[in-house]
């Protein structure tokens, strides 16, 4: 009897048990040669199903979180890395802080791998927590959001971003805002204080945010709920980008 006609295995499918429908019937013949328990097929069979979802699910997650190609912890040369960064990963990777809603803050000028970490540790919070992550430029979410609010759906915009255990905000420093964009922006910060964590890279520092927010009370309220629950990372240091095209230049003849 096959797999189609089977009506346990029909049973199977009916329940959505696709992954244990489909391997039933091999099962059943490896437990009649060696002897398996009722028990042991059944645990096999759903180790199967939840094996297969959890894989599903990852490659879902990995494929809605619009992460960088490439950026990934093993592409990531921790050597690179400020001291201090460095002895932060373990702790950011372990993902107890999404847990808390905290937020993590990484400061730097351009090249200095801001970007790559905060990336690559998004992907580990996909692929070791199942957390939900979402990355995107900042200039292009705040978009997002105008528009959503000049078709008076800024608050379903909002809920859905909320979905997002964590949300990376990519430099943030980039975004000259107007009023209108500002406030936005400002909204989606206050919507996830204390409840959903945010990664932002900026390659200006709290004292120049006032080129993002423009209006000082506003920046001064936007850095203390960032601030209130987070983890600072600071990437000094020479250019990434600048020492790898150097690596990359061929060395003159006799050198």
């Amino acid at each position: 009897m096959s797999a189609l006609t089977d009506p346990t295995a029909m049973l199977l499918r009916s329940f959505c048990l696709a992954t244990m429908a489909g391997q039933y019937e091999e099962v059943m013949q490896r437990a009649e040669k060696e002897g398996w328990s009722h028990r042991q097929v059944l645990r096999h069979l759903c180790e199967s199903e939840a094996v297969e979802r959890g894989q599903k699910r990852t490659a879902r997650l990995l494929a809605e979180s619009g992460l960088p190609e490439g950026k990934t912890l093993s592409s990531l040369d921790e050597a690179l890395l400020p001291p201090k960064v460095r002895r932060q990963l373990p702790a950011l990777i372990d993902g107890g802080f999404v847990d808390r809603g905290d937020n993590v803050l990484a400061f730097g000028l351009p090249g200095r791998g801001k970007t790559h970490f905060l990336a690559a540790l998004g992907r580990e919070l996909i692929l070791r927590h199942s957390k939900r992550v979402l990355f995107r430029p900042t200039f292009k979410l705040v978009g997002q959001l105008l528009a959503a609010k000049r078709d008076l759906r800024l608050e379903n915009e909002l809920k859905k971003l909320d979905r997002y255990d964590v949300l990376i905000l990519d430099d943030i420093g980039y975004v000259q805002q107007s009023r209108e964009e500002m406030e936005v922006l400002f909204t989606l910060l206050a919507e996830r204080y204390e409840r959903r964590s945010l990664l932002i890279s900026s390659n200006l520092v709290f004292s120049q945010w006032d080129q993002i927010f423009k209006d000082p009370m506003t920046t001064m309220a936007a850095i203390d709920r960032l601030v209130h629950h987070s983890i600072i990372l600071e990437f000094d240091g020479a250019s990434q980008r600048v020492k790898k095209a150097g690596e990359k230049e061929p060395k003159p003849a006799g050198d």
